[in-house]
């Protein structure tokens, strides 16, 4: 010890300088030096002469940490005065200096004294373990590394740099590897695949060496297990982890998620994490690992002033057998704090401010300070949110709240203002002042409708002073600037007419004209309710349009406007109206739809005054059209759809009515057993509710078929005299009418009996040559001309029929109407022969006729 002190002694160098900015002295000793040498000529690099040191008591002042230093008052030299050990003062830390105060009075002064304590190589490498139990699968391949914790040295410089050697294999051998953390990673490598059962441990030793001169070296005892099972070890994506964590960071912070995988299946796959070892070992209570999650929290408290760097090792083991494990370093460093936030104060603050005040109005002024200094106490500072306020710098320290931009108090009433600061510090702390500014009102805001068109449903008929809707306009201003009142108006409205004006020549209904608004309508000035003046009549007026107006009290007032389309919906308060048959005389239908509309005014159901007639012809088949009912309802929709009821006569007779068409037809067909005349009595009913009806009479004459087309053609005639001189006489028509009728009927028996000679003269002529079979049938044969129809009733029908049983439809024989024969006659003695009877109808359509397929028996 004693031979290292003097060579240390011959390689003292005495730094004595005084420094430009303060008269500092500055000294170098190496550690463990002996007690009682010299570190340097303290008194005489202070300027003072020999023997002043001791008149003016030259000393030290303590610093509250053992110097291991003094002054010896004889000389004035600084002297060691006990054991230094640089690894016990400074640790780690390079340059190890100590900072001496020394005191000399007579003048009073003060001397900053610094002492730096050089490092010898006195500390041998130490691994953390005598020994390090390993285990390798046999499976794993050469090349394959295995992490080891290397040793430590408490110098530095070159004293702590350390090597590794180790002991001869062919197996194994060490690696460094230098990664980006400040220390070495150790692996200790496999060169050549492992036989378990040749050589199941390996025992080697690992040597760590530093590079102080002598060296010194340190060493630690590998024992290598050969195991068989698990083919893949866990494998960390990353070797090496960097973590920065402030040292502020609480208990619980996440330090670090691990995550290994391991390629087989099973339980050889489930990895179980732990710390192995962690740098410094004083620092294993400080952190913590979740075993199933790989979590890595903190436990305790950082400080950065203590230790900067944490070496954690970790591995992973999967749970096979045997478990293999997977290695992993996180380097953790830990960062300095800012301890002191910017402070925000408001010294002046002029609220409320006007919607209407100008870009650049000074609002707030503002102080902001920090206490750090350097980059920690610069301050930067911004309003959130950006808009409409920003600050302006007036001085250091000072700062204008300024408006930016235009208020508008609809939209933001009232603004809260966050004035921030943050320093320059790493992590920068912040800091903020909430402002509240709000905004006072002007007028400038007209009141708006939420809508510009609103469309109203009101039924007809309303009791005058019923609330049809509300209208609101908004007006977002405030106090009277945002009181609305309402008022319709006075444009005028378009009254529309019903869809049925267009019968006004006969139904005498008013069509639509222009009439103010407020003669239908009001509203109500404060609450914008729509109130109905008078009962509205959907047959007068279906859509009313006009205009309400809203408007404040602000000065000067602002107005807005609102279209309002009233509908008026129908209601059932029209009973059907019937229309004068087609053809008919324009005066008669408007006298009727005279009487109808009166009726309709009284509100009950309206009937026909008058009787309409038709004719219908004998025989008659089943599904003729006789005549058509035309009616017309005032109302619309469902109410105004119209169906047709036969009520009287009731059962089954020989006339219908078309339920939606009026259509009056036959239901069967007309035989003699039907009267000569028939009354209908037909409802109009439409599909309102309630229901509204009308009834119309309808006399319907049977008469021959000659007669009704004879009727029929004299109406038409009628009809067109009526429609082209409207005074003539009815009655003289109905005369000649009747005139053509007996003409007809005269000419038909004349060509029938002209008819039956024929017929009975080829039946007699070719009576032997033809064979024709007979048979009664009840056959009504009805006939048509030119004149019109009529139709004939014959007790018996006879069909021409050839040798081979067709029938010939274009050739038809009857009987004429032969008396019965008398009591106990034979039918043959009764019939003619059926040569007589074989004949060609000429000169007439047959409507009907009937022709049996088998003769009749007997």
């Amino acid at each position: 010890m004693g031979e290292r002190c003097r060579a240390a002694l011959r390689v003292l160098v005495l730094q004595a300088a005084w420094a430009l900015a303060g008269g500092q002295v500055r000294y170098s000793v190496p550690e463990e030096a002996e007690a009682g040498t010299v570190v340097g000529r303290l008194a005489q690099d202070l300027g003072l002469e020999a023997g002043e040191a001791e008149a003016r008591r030259l000393r030290l002042v303590a610093q509250g940490r053992r110097a291991s230093v003094e002054v010896s008052g004889a000389s004035g030299a600084l002297l060691v005065s006990s054991r230094l050990d640089r690894e016990e003062l400074c640790g780690k830390s390079a340059p190890c200096a100590l900072r001496l105060e020394v005191l000399v009075e007579r003048p009073l002064r003060v001397f900053h004294v610094e002492l730096e304590v050089t490092d010898i190589n006195d500390n041998a490498p130490i691994f953390p373990a005598a020994r390090k139990n390993l285990s390798i699968a046999e499976s794993s391949v050469p090349g394959s590394r295995f992490p080891l914790e290397g040793a430590s040295d408490a110098d530095i410089g070159s004293n702590a740099q350390l090597s590794y050697t180790l002991s001869p294999s062919e197996y194994f051998r060490i690696e460094e590897e230098n990664s980006k953390s400040r220390s070495k990673s150790l692996f200790l490598v496999l060169t050549k695949s492992l036989d378990r059962e040749t050589i199941p441990v390996h025992r080697l030793v690992l040597t760590a060496s530093d590079g102080g001169r002598p060296s010194l070296t340190g060493t630690m005892e590998l024992v290598i297990t050969v195991v068989d099972a698990n083919d893949n070890a866990p494998q960390f994506k990353q070797s090496v982890y960097n973590v920065h964590l402030p040292e502020d960071a609480i208990q619980g912070t996440l330090v670090a998620q691990m995550n290994a995988t391991d390629l087989d299946e099973g339980t050889n796959r489930n990895v179980k994490y732990e710390i192995d070892t962690i740098i410094p070992p004083s620092a294993s209570d400080l952190f913590s690992i979740d075993g199933n999650s790989g979590e890595i929290r903190l436990t305790g408290a950082l400080d950065f002033e203590v230790v900067s760097l944490y070496d954690l090792n970790i591995k992973a083991t999967d749970k096979g057998f045997p478990p293999l494990s997977g290695h992993c370093k996180v380097v953790l460093e830990v960062l300095d704090v800012n301890d002191n936030a910017p402070e925000v104060r408001v010294t002046s603050l002029s609220v409320p401010v006007s919607e209407d005040a100008a870009v650049g109005t000074v609002v707030a002024l503002l102080s902001v300070s920090d206490r750090d200094s350097g980059a920690n106490g610069r301050v930067r500072c911004w309003v959130w949110p950006a808009s409409p306020f920003g600050l302006e710098a007036t001085f250091a320290g000072s700062y204008s709240l300024v408006l930016r931009e235009a208020l508008d108090r609809e939209r933001v009433s009232e603004y809260e203002v966050e004035v921030r600061a943050e320093d320059g510090g790493a992590p920068a702390l912040r800091a903020s002042r909430g402002l509240r500014v709000p905004v006072s009102d002007v007028n400038d805001n007209a009141p708006a409708f939420a809508q510009a068109v609103y469309t109203v449903l009101a039924r007809e008929n309303n009791a005058a002073g019923a609330e049809l809707a509300r209208l609101w306009a908004r007006d977002p201003d405030e106090a009277g600037n945002g009181r609305v009142s309402y008022s319709v108006w006075e444009g005028g409205a378009a009254a529309a007419s019903s869809s049925w004006s267009s019968w006004s020549s006969w139904s005498g209904a008013a069509g639509g004209g222009w009439r103010p608004a407020s003669s239908y309508v009001s509203v109500d000035a404060e609450s914008g309710r729509l109130w109905a003046l008078q009962p509205l009549d959907y047959e007068e007026l279906q859509v009313l349009q006009f205009e309400v107006r809203a408007v404040d009290a602000g000065e000067p007032p602002l107005c807005g406007n609102a279209t309002v389309q009233l509908f008026v919906l129908d209601e059932n308060d029209n009973a059907p109206a019937l229309l004068p048959p087609a053809g008919s005389a324009p005066e008669a239908g408007g006298a009727a739809a005279e009487a109808a509309r009166a009726a309709q005014a009284a509100g009950g159901s309206v009937s026909a005054s008058d009787t309409l007639w038709a004719w219908a012809a004998w025989g008659a088949p089943a599904g003729q059209v006789v005549a058509k009912i035309r009616a017309v309802d005032a109302d619309s929709g469902y109410n105004a759809w119209l169906r047709y009821e036969l009520w009287e006569p009731r059962g089954k007779g020989p006339f219908r009515v078309g339920l939606y068409s009026g259509e009056v037809s036959t239901a069967r067909a007309l035989d003699e057993a039907d009267g000569p005349r028939h009354r209908l009595l037909i409802v109009v009913r439409d599909h309102g509710e309630p229901a509204r009806s009308a009834t119309a009479t309808l006399s319907v004459s049977l008469v021959e078929a000659a007669e009704a087309a004879l009727a029929a053609a004299a109406g038409s005639s009628s009809s067109s005299s009526s429609r082209a001189a409207p005074g003539a006489d009815a009655g003289a028509g109905a005369a000649g009418a009747a005139t053509n009728v007996w003409l007809v009927v005269a000419i038909c028996a004349v060509s029938s009996l002209f008819l039956l000679a024929v017929v009975l003269y080829g039946a007699s002529r070719w009576a032997p040559r033809a064979a024709v079979l007979s048979g009664p049938g009840p056959t009504t044969l009805v006939c048509a001309s030119e004149v019109g129809s009529w139709s004939y009733s014959q007790r018996h029908s006879r069909s021409l029929c050839v040798a081979d049983g067709a029938a010939k439809s274009d050739l038809m024989v009857f009987s004429p109407n032969f008396p019965p024969p008398p009591p106990g006659a034979a039918p043959k003695d009764t019939q003619p022969e059926p040569s007589a009877l074989l004949g060609t109808v000429s000169g007439a359509s047959l409507v009907h006729f009937s022709v049996p397929s088998h003769p009749p028996s007997g």
